[in-house]
């Protein structure tokens, strides 16, 4: 049975950066288990990035014993973060396992972390792409232990005789169970069992510091025993509790801000039985027909980066600097690799405000047209250095678009193929009726198309 275009327009949406009209019309024959199938396998082969080598960002206290300024060091730590950044932009823009990068995305917001060391930060990042299809489980304990996470979380403070409580509570408030789901008490022994999780400082590997660790007995969610954080882990896994939380925040991201519980505690029971699988709690929510209901399609706002990709994707758009990038993911509210707390992006309406909602309207007819970006971006904290930049380096750039190419791509295509491509859904007739005031060319229309608010969903 022939899958309906704007099924495969909306799976490769939100499973990825979307699909040419081409594409899609290709597909189309096929059925969709075979459709979803094979999107998913292009994603099998983990890349990662390798933007930041270990030895790029020297010590701090070394750096300035050598003569290195504070300044310079922060500047060099501006230049490998920003490369970090652009170097993920570029594979999201390129790559052919749109879902690995998509889901690597949801983990980089989920196990948000903050960190001066763009090294550390890229091989987390690494974690959540390697294990991004595989057992939650296994994705968490790696996480847990890395140097990235064991630093931002104050977990390397954490031993024997001064617990430390951080790592223990956001592990369990915002990674697993979410508030409300474990005691004050659960936090204070879950802590104790993490004493002694720790990192080489020179390798970066993760170390067990046997005497650091309260080797004492400890009482977690009614359990008593001698934990240690392996253990802790597995009972917060036990809880069904987790499943819930996670395919929660699952159905937010893939499905609609509007979360059904119904469909959450489906998804949660489904994820729980078959070991926090998250290959096949993905392909589960793919296969789905609640997924393609009319209502679901186009009833997204498009967080910034997948803005950011989607456009430069659809249109190939060449940039005489990369750095825009970072100022467009910073105008918008998400830079990546650089989230606003621990608990990461609260996406939804939150990426709308007033500066936000003018500059998205702005930015395709900018981007498309060899325009001039203007945007009075906030400075970062001149002590961070993370991508601290002036406001006038990218202010004025330039790109670069074959417009000959896509008018002769979308010649033939007819305004509802295009409302399909460009708008997630036929734009309603009042739309349609402004569109078709102006029977100019197909660059002029398509102009018009990603101008709408209709392009700001997916």
């Amino acid at each position: 049975m022939a899958t309906p275009v704007e099924y495969i327009q909306h799976l490769y949406k939100r499973f990825g950066f979307g699909i040419s009209l081409e594409e899609a019309k290709q597909l189309k024959p096929k059925k969709l288990g075979e459709i979803v199938n094979e999107l998913f396998n292009a994603s099998i082969v983990a890349m990662p990035l390798k933007a930041v080598v270990i030895d790029s960002i020297p010590k701090v206290k070394e750096a300035l014993s050598e003569g290195m300024s504070k300044k310079e060091l922060n500047k060099l730590i501006h230049t490998y973060s920003e490369n970090l950044n652009t170097d993920w932009i570029r594979q999201l823009g390129t790559t052919r396992a749109v879902v690995r990068e998509k889901q690597t995305l949801f983990w980089h917001g989920h196990f948000a972390c903050r960190l001066r060391n763009p090294y550390l930060v890229q091989e987390l990042n690494n974690i959540h792409r390697r294990f991004a299809f595989a057992n939650f489980r296994e994705l968490l304990f790696n996480v847990s232990k890395s140097a990235a996470m064991l630093q931002f979380l104050n977990n390397q403070q954490n031993r024997k005789q001064h617990p430390n409580e951080n790592f223990a509570r956001e592990l369990m408030e915002l990674f697993t169970l979410g508030r409300g789901h474990y005691t004050e008490q659960d936090v204070k022994e879950s802590a104790r069992a993490f004493t002694g999780w720790a990192f080489n400082r020179d390798t970066f590997e993760f170390e067990f510091k046997e005497k650091q660790h309260d080797a004492g007995p400890k009482t977690f969610m009614k359990r008593e025993g001698n934990f240690g954080g392996e253990d802790i882990i597995n009972i917060i896994m036990d809880q069904r509790q987790t499943a819930y939380f996670l395919c929660r925040k699952m159905y937010a991201y893939y499905v609609s801000d509007v979360v059904d519980e119904k469909r959450v505690k489906e998804l949660g029971d489904y994820y729980y039985a078959n070991a926090y699988n998250t290959d096949m709690l993905l392909r589960k929510i793919a296969l789905s027909d609640w997924f393609y209901a009319p209502q679901m399609i186009g009833n997204k706002l498009k967080p910034p980066v997948d803005f950011l990709v989607t456009i430069n994707r659809q249109f190939n758009i060449r940039y005489e600097s990369t750095g825009t990038w970072v100022l467009i993911q910073r105008s918008l509210g998400q830079l990546l690799f650089y989230p606003p707390n621990v608990a990461g992006w609260p996406g939804g309406k939150s990426w709308i405000n007033s500066s936000t909602l003018m500059l998205r309207l702005r930015l395709p007819s900018m981007l498309l047209n060899s325009g001039t970006i203007d945007i009075e971006a906030e400075d970062d904290d001149p002590d961070d250095g993370i991508m601290a930049m002036s406001h006038s380096v990218y202010k004025n750039y330039k790109t670069e678009v074959d417009w000959a190419g896509i008018s002769a791509m979308y010649k033939n295509a007819s305004l509802e193929d295009l409302a399909t491509l460009f708008l997630g859904r036929d734009p309603a007739p009042a739309l349609k009726t402004i569109i078709n005031t102006d029977t100019g060319s197909t660059k002029e229309l398509v102009l018009k198309l990603v101008s709408l608010p209709h392009y700001q969903l997916y």
